[in-house]
């Protein structure tokens, strides 16, 4: 172990002196800003981790956008509405499905490498789950039945992917993230991981043991199929499913063993293990029934090393918009807004559960690029046909493995390449395999309600509502909804009656109240148009924090007589 960890070391070191580690400010670099703990093999180690708790939405995404039908075509529509019984639609649709797999691989191999290369954050990207289901089943429907056609769909997701660019070159999502009040802000962090939790929990991408239900919300679960409704519910026999204890076992417990012993690939060695046991055939905890659906997983999974080009859904946008209607619109807008709290929500808070976020002012370093980053790639997704690309909130595996750079979402980028290649393996990662790494991340990221004040309700119970509407609505922007509204009615009100008031009326903790405005906060840089406009040199680049307070000084009329009173010239803000 000492051979191993001096070798470590030194591969740490070796890296950290070169123009790669001072580029990634990696720990015991040149650069002035070199992140703590930020060391190059756990970089790596870490992009791995992310890539195997990410791996699952190869196959998901696929299967998802697939069942909107997309460039397939079917004759006899006005009969056979879903086109169920053309043997000709079926076959399209199993090219279909192998043409997602590819573009799903490509388009997150892009866009986790571009963010970690551009950005320098831990932050990888893949086409989001949940907006995926809400372009299948709302807006093109199951194979084609809702109002907007696939083609056109792509259109609105290539549209909003420009405005996204917009929105984020003029500072509009960054003031957003800015003025979010801290305390929701941080139970945004929070949220997710409960999110994350209740992810892993369930069948669809999880271990099983949870599932939706008719009398309850949601219900115990895992059971094997043949006990099972028709609507998935469990007659009997709840929790009497193998893969629910291999994952609990394996994926979870075991890999919460090896954290406590602070093992540094716990989550990979819990992935693995889990998908290896799963992969045999003619057992009762198999990956691949004895089903048509399993033999043709299972064979996709033989054949182990191909590449599937894309065949069908490569730059397909129809741009004859004359006669798209009000349905066009509301996909548009509703992938844009979904977008601007879901992405922005889910990237802030990765960024803050990294560490890198200042405390004060709430910016990162390259805050701008990061967010145009993200942005350009949803444009670019749509060209590859799939549904729009967001941040992923499994990217926070990585950062409780030790992640701080863009080395990680760019190894990251890289795995999902490799997975081009060897699809049938990446695609076979079943979903009880990375639910215990989910639920972990969820647990380790709870730890941020922390810093929530509680001590005032004005800013508790917006915190909260945030907290609990994520999981329990399944979306990160229904929760950052409720936690804003939540709290500008009751902080809205309260500074109504105080001004009515004259002062009189006022909640009887007011003085524990955090502090919020809509301004910039002091030391926090200009957006870059405004810092062009103004005339400054490397206006692209955010000033650091002394040469902020230097520009507020001159603006104020303090500089000069300051730098004439101490006898010397500071240089130019840049």
């Amino acid at each position: 172990m000492d051979a191993v960890r001096r070798w470590t070391n030194s591969v740490d070191n070796a890296v950290a002196g070169t123009v790669i580690g001072h580029y990634f400010r990696l720990e015991g670099s040149t650069h002035p800003k070199a992140r703590t703990g930020a060391r190059f093999l756990t970089e790596i180690r870490a992009g791995i981790t992310i890539f195997f708790t990410m791996a699952y939405i190869i196959s998901v995404n696929a299967t998802i956008v697939s069942q909107s039908g997309g460039t397939c075509e079917c004759d006899n529509r006005k009969e056979d509405p879903t086109c169920e019984k053309s043997t000709e639609y079926a076959e399209c649709l199993v090219v279909l499905q192998r043409d997602l797999i590819t573009a799903t691989a490509a388009i997150s191999a892009l866009s986790s490498f571009a963010m970690g290369l551009l950005a320098n954050l831990p932050i990888a990207l893949a086409p989001g789950m949940g907006i995926n289901a809400y372009f299948t089943y709302q807006v093109v429907g199951f194979h084609g039945t809702g109002p907007v056609p696939y083609r056109m769909a792509i259109t609105a997701v290539f549209i909003e992917g420009l405005i996204f660019i917009a929105l984020s070159v003029f500072g509009l999502r960054q003031w957003l993230a800015r003025i979010i009040p801290n305390s929701i802000k941080i139970a945004c962090g929070a949220g997710i991981g409960l999110y994350l939790c209740f992810i892993g929990l369930t069948s669809s991408a999880g271990i099983g043991v949870i599932t939706g239900a008719t009398a309850t919300p949601v219900e115990l679960s895992g059971c094997l199929p043949e006990f099972q409704d028709e609507f998935g519910q469990c007659t009997s026999h709840k929790l009497g499913n193998p893969t629910v204890w291999i994952g609990l076992m394996l994926g979870t417990l075991l890999t919460a063993l090896l954290m406590m012993y602070k093992v540094k690939s716990a989550m990979i060695i819990g992935i693995l293990l889990v998908s290896i046991f799963s992969w045999p055939r003619n057992t009762n905890f198999t990956f691949f029934p004895n089903t048509t659906q399993g033999d043709e997983m299972f064979g996709f999974f033989k054949q182990v090393v191909t590449f599937h080009p894309i065949q069908t859904i490569l730059t397909v946008q129809d741009w004859n918009l004359a006669g798209a209607g009000g349905q066009f619109a509301l996909a548009l807008f509703t992938f844009l807004y979904v977008d601007i709290l879901d992405v922005t929500g889910t990237l802030y808070s990765m960024v803050r559960f990294c560490g890198v976020v200042d405390p004060e002012t709430g910016d990162f370093e390259r805050q701008t690029i990061a967010y145009t980053t993200d942005a350009t790639m949803i444009s670019i997704g749509a060209l590859f046909g799939t549904s729009p690309v967001t941040a992923f909130i499994e990217s926070g595996a990585g950062i409780a493995q030790g992640a701080k750079t863009g080395l990680a979402s760019m190894t990251t980028g890289l795995c999902f390449f490799i997975a081009i290649f060897f699809a049938p393996i990446f695609a076979s990662i079943p979903p009880w395999a990375t639910g215990g790494a989910l639920m972990l991340v969820g647990c380790m990221m709870m730890k941020a309600v922390m810093g929530i004040n509680w001590n005032y309700a004005g800013d508790a119970i917006p915190a909260f509502a945030t907290l609990i509407f994520m999981p329990f609505s399944y979306s990160i922007a229904y929760g950052l909804i409720a936690g804003l509204l939540c709290y500008t009615v009751l902080n809205g009100s309260a500074y109504i009656l105080k001004l009515v008031s004259g002062g009189r009326i006022t909640p009887a903790d007011e003085d524990l109240k955090e502090y919020w405005t809509y301004k910039l906060p002091h030391g926090a840089s200009s957006p870059w148009f405004i810092r062009a406009i103004r005339g400054e040199k490397r206006f692209w680049e955010d000033p650091t924090k002394d040469q902020i307070m230097e520009l507020n000084s001159v603006a104020s009329g303090k500089g000069d007589y300051d730098r004439r009173e101490s006898g010397h010239r500071s240089s130019p803000s840049q």
